[in-house]
């Protein structure tokens, strides 16, 4: 990482000397070291669990520059696995709190905050302010987004993917590797996929995958050992294992390839509900289920209905919802973990004709806060 070392053209100061004091006795990374991470700009994608762990370590090695992309706010259920956060930072912006948190441990540093949503418009002019990407993306739509930003700047991409109990990392920047592209040309089929949301994430499964991103992000900046580059590593946090396979850039690549055909970032398709399609909250799914032609339906899987339903609930997964064979003549109201999976098995059942059909917006989630669950039956 060249750019950021050469950048750097002033001595160390005497409490930087002291407060890195450890890392600058490591072999191999020393003064020099030190120096390109101070002077280094780092671009941190997401401020949840993954960006939890990898922007305190970067601010803690003393990374001069950390821009930190989110455009949510800290919620309760956060608090279980984004450790920059606190129960007194509920309600504000993520990249606030953040940025209050990474200052407290190092005011060496400088934070600059994006509180936008990273899309196709503005990947490219942020991504490319900074020297290198660690992405923290919790969907699949801003995860592209971030790969074809990195590979059309030519920045380092330091990727990291976390669901229930595994986790992946990798680090993507051709030509000296492969893309993520390379390894992942699209985005997996609507649906197929359950969001942490949805299926849940083992919150101290973000300390193992994040603590290894701050690892290689550091490594590239200062250019010391050998990054992930050409493999992933993959951890199973109940099996406590980790395996690395080894992975190649395609010739044929969209995006870095030989006849390459992605001149601008791409977004992967994100599943929104249909907002021309009215949607029950809790109050309104109670009404609903006063009325016995009402039929609720749990699209979640069978391990997930096992952990709790709502009272009188029939469980169809959304894979299997389309040949069920619904009754057309009733009210159904479809529900899952937090809405994405029922608005698109609405979007299915109406595909096929049903006329009567909504679901409930948050999902079981948004019921439990309000309502008890149960546990299920037959």
């Amino acid at each position: 990482m060249s750019s950021a070392a050469e950048r750097s053209g002033r001595a160390m100061t005497g409490e930087e000397r002291r407060r890195y004091a450890r890392q600058l006795l490591l072999p191999g990374f020393g003064s020099a070291g030190q120096d390109a991470l101070i002077a280094a700009r780092v671009l941190v994608i997401g401020a949840g669990g993954l960006g939890s762990v990898t922007a305190p370590y970067l601010a803690a090695a003393g990374v001069g520059t950390i821009g930190i992309v989110d455009d949510d706010v800290v919620d309760e259920s956060n608090l279980q696995r984004q450790l920059l956060h606190d129960t007194a930072s509920v309600g504000m912006p993520k990249v606030a709190s953040a940025a209050a948190r990474l200052l407290a441990l190092n005011p060496l540093v400088r934070v600059e905050t994006h509180p936008v949503r990273l899309d196709a418009a503005n990947a490219v002019e942020l991504i490319g302010s900074y020297d290198l990407v660690v992405d923290g993306a919790d969907n699949f739509a801003t995860r592209y987004v971030v790969a074809d930003a990195a590979a059309l700047t030519g920045r380092p991409h330091v990727w990291g993917s976390i669901l229930r109990f595994d986790g992946q990392v990798s680090v993507w920047w051709p030509p000296h590797g492969p893309c993520y592209r390379c390894v992942f040309p699209a985005a997996p089929p609507e649906g197929s996929v359950a969001s942490c949301a949805e299926a849940g994430v083992f919150g101290s499964l973000c300390a193992a995958i994040g603590s290894v991103q701050a690892s290689e992000a550091i490594k590239l900046l200062s250019g010391l050992g050998e990054p992930l580059i050409g493999r992933l590593l993959v951890h199973d946090a109940l099996a406590a294992t980790w395996s690395t396979v080894a992975v190649r850039a395609n010739p044929q690549c969209a995006l870095c390839g030989d006849h390459r055909t992605i001149t601008a970032p791409v977004s992967a398709p994100e599943v929104v509900a249909d907002q021309s399609r009215p949607r029950l909250d809790v109050t309104g799914l109670v009404t609903a289920l006063s009325d016995p032609e009402t039929l609720l339906v749990d699209v979640r899987e069978p391990a997930e209905w096992a952990t709790g339903v709502i009272a009188g609930a029939r469980l169809i997964a959304l894979g299997d919802l389309a040949a069920a064979g619904l009754p057309r003549d009733r009210r159904l109201v479809l529900y899952c973990a937090a809405g994405g999976r029922s608005a698109r098995g609405v979007a299915t059942l109406s595909d096929l004709g049903y006329r009567s059909v909504t679901d409930l917006a948050g999902g079981i989630t948004a019921w439990a806060a309000e309502r008890p669950i149960v546990a299920p039956t037959g």
